[in-house]
């Protein structure tokens, strides 16, 4: 292998602070703050993307028709959150356009009956630095139940509007959530709440703090069930610290 010329090594030693420079410009301005710090845009940042706020693509199973309905021992289309309102309006049942719609089916479809894609955002409520963006920027958190635990807050979810209180609404759904580590047992939540507000639905999951969550975890794995929507996303625990501790 041929040796480096001076001028080859000089040029190497100019780069190493370049390149420490730019990492530097890359980290976000709130990481290096203290939170009475912060300003807007920084509290903004921390809600739209940072290693406790992200979004995820969810998938919306389409409806079963009324026959697999019936053969599946139930009467009719189910009800409730993740349910009703998931459609967007006036995609119902469509006339056919056509003979081949009648024989072969396909322009006659209507958007419910086939699987759909919707955007939603996650975040870790219960993390310190969540907390002090949406305190900063006041933004209204939901009015979860008083209690400890790691609370992941799901926006955007879309529905009608729904009787009964938060706690009522959720139940349905904590069989339906799990948090997963590699090697050690799911977790599931002690608790789900549902809030409505004009942007949607927001549900709120609360899992136990014996979970004990840690770096040495490595990665989470969120996984939940709402009515057809279903959404994963994983979280890099390694990247959860805020001012040298884990905020979760």
């Amino acid at each position: 292998m041929a040796s480096l010329t001076k001028s080859e090594l000089a040029r190497m030693f100019w780069m190493i602070p370049v390149s420490a420079l730019l990492l530097i410009a890359a980290e976000p301005t709130w990481r290096t703050k203290a939170i009475s710090q912060w300003t807007d845009e920084d509290a903004k940042q921390v809600l739209r993307d940072s290693p406790w706020a992200k979004n995820v693509t969810a998938g919306i199973a389409r409806r079963q028709t009324e026959d697999e309905r019936r053969e599946g021992g139930n009467m009719g289309q189910p009800h409730g959150v993740g349910f009703d309102g998931v459609d967007p309006k006036g995609s119902g049942p469509k006339l056919p356009t056509s003979p081949a719609d009648v024989l072969f089916g396909g322009g006659g479809r209507s958007v419910r009956s086939v699987p759909q894609i919707i955007v939603l955002k996650l975040r870790w409520e219960s993390a310190l630095p969540i907390r002090a963006a949406e305190l900063k920027s006041r933004f209204i958190e939901p009015p979860t139940l008083p209690g400890d635990g790691y609370s992941i807050g799901v926006y955007g979810v879309p529905g009608d509007y729904f009787k009964g209180d938060p706690k009522s609404l959720g139940d349905p759904l904590k069989k339906l959530a799990v948090l997963k580590r590699e090697g050690k047992k799911d977790v599931k939540p002690a608790s789900v709440e549902v809030f409505q507000r004009e942007e949607g639905l927001v549900v709120v999951y609360t899992f136990p703090l014996s979970a004990e969550i840690s770096k040495k975890d490595g990665h989470i794995e969120f996984e939940a069930q709402i009515g057809r929507i279903g959404l994963a996303q994983s979280f890099d625990v390694s990247e959860m610290e805020f001012q040298g501790k884990l905020e979760l």
